[in-house]
């Protein structure tokens, strides 16, 4: 027994070696915004405007391959967007749901970002940080107990880049920032730097004020999906947070909190006035595709079972999400955009769109990127 042990662990060990000898290369080749649309609505009348502007980025892997490289792709988008006039002192722009979580293939191997593949892309992170990986997993307790180790191996770089980044741009603008979200082990603020831990893995999302200061609480998803409940933990609902902002009272729910009336609740309680829902669908063409239903928790009680299959997925967030419950929340305007492009194997699918008293404006279906922007009174 102990020598079969033994020869494992010197196969392992070679394995290691073996990956950490090939070295780490970044990619070379310029990422592309692939900025196909600009959707504006209402009226800029003078320098106090206020509005909310989403930003739908098309993401690539080497977008990930290091901070330098990340940031350039957002900052992108946001300097298109001051370029068409869509940027002043009270602007919230918001980054879609797992913006951030894909910070976990960050400073590899450049067969990370040129494999096609997720499943092949992330053993060759663990291969190359095996030792680490070795050490979180007898820590971790889910099904997927190597995703959960993948996480909390990479996390702090994972936390410092997303801090970092997302504070530059904020304070480079001038705007307040939701910066979508990202998957971390015991995530929290400490005197106003993000920090981990060593326990459960939550989806959250951190909000920037507009001189690049970390809001405190982070917003913890509070419904996550059958998919994510294996590795995931899910936040209490009533512990969603409200954020002070130059154009208003701001609250945050991540995709598919956005489809439970309880968390409007909370937001109308605390005198919400804007809400932004960043997300993520992660299949091609899934918008058009039969709605399977609520997953991952009981659906709310005003919800028609009948709807379930008769709908597509892209009637029932009309019906169900931010587009028919914001003015349950009493509030003033929403907007909902989706993370795009092409992320290995995963899909990618959904239309930006925003809510105000002028009705509802809708962005492209298309897989490009997209700005989307709002101004309201």
């Amino acid at each position: 027994m102990k020598r079969t042990l033994w020869i494992v662990a010197g196969a392992l060990l070679a394995i290691y070696l073996i990956y950490s000898s090939l070295g780490r290369k970044a990619p070379n080749a310029e990422s592309e915004l692939r900025l196909a649309r600009t959707i504006n609505a209402g009226d800029k009348r003078d320098g106090k405007a206020k509005n909310l502007l989403g930003i739908q980025p098309f993401m690539l892997p080497a977008d990930y391959a290091s901070e330098e490289r990340f940031e350039k792709k957002l900052d992108g988008y946001l300097a298109a967007a001051k370029s068409s006039g869509l940027i002043g002192e009270r602007t919230v722009a918001v980054f879609p749901e797992y913006i951030g979580t894909w910070l976990a293939a960050a400073d590899e191997k450049s067969a990370v970002y040129e494999a096609t593949r997720l499943g092949p892309a992330m053993e060759t992170v663990v291969m190359s940080n095996l030792l680490s990986f070795l050490r979180w997993l007898p820590f971790t307790h889910g099904p997927e107990r190597a995703k959960e180790a993948l996480f909390h191996m990479k996390a702090a770089r994972m936390a410092t880049i997303y801090e970092r980044v997302f504070s530059r741009l904020a304070a480079r603008y001038h705007l307040t920032v939701v910066a979508g979200s990202i998957v971390l082990p015991s995530p929290s603020i400490d005197r106003g730097r993000l920090r981990t831990g060593s326990g459960d893995l939550y989806n959250v999302g951190a909000v920037f004020a507009p001189d690049g200061t970390l809001q405190a609480p982070l917003v913890r998803k509070a419904f996550p999906t059958a998919e994510e409940l294996p590795f995931l933990r899910a936040g209490d609902v009533r512990e969603l947070p409200v954020f002070a902002t130059p154009a208003g009272k701001l609250g945050v729910l991540i995709c598919a909190d956005s489809f439970f009336p309880a968390a409007y609740d909370v937001l109308r309680q605390q005198g919400v006035e804007l809400i932004a829902v960043p997300s993520f669908l992660a299949e091609d063409e899934v918008w058009k595709k039969p709605w399977r239903g609520y997953n991952g928790a009981a659906a709310p009680a005003d919800v028609n079972a009948a709807d379930i299959g008769r709908l597509s997925e892209g009637q029932a967030w009309w019906k169900y999400a931010l587009a028919a419950r914001l003015p349950g929340a009493h509030a003033r305007a929403g907007i909902n955009v989706f993370l795009r492009g092409r992320l290995w194997d995963l899909g990618a699918a959904g239309p930006p769109y925003a809510i105000s008293a002028a009705g509802l404006l809708l962005g492209p279906e298309d897989s490009d990127a997209a700005l989307i922007n709002v101004w309201f009174d």
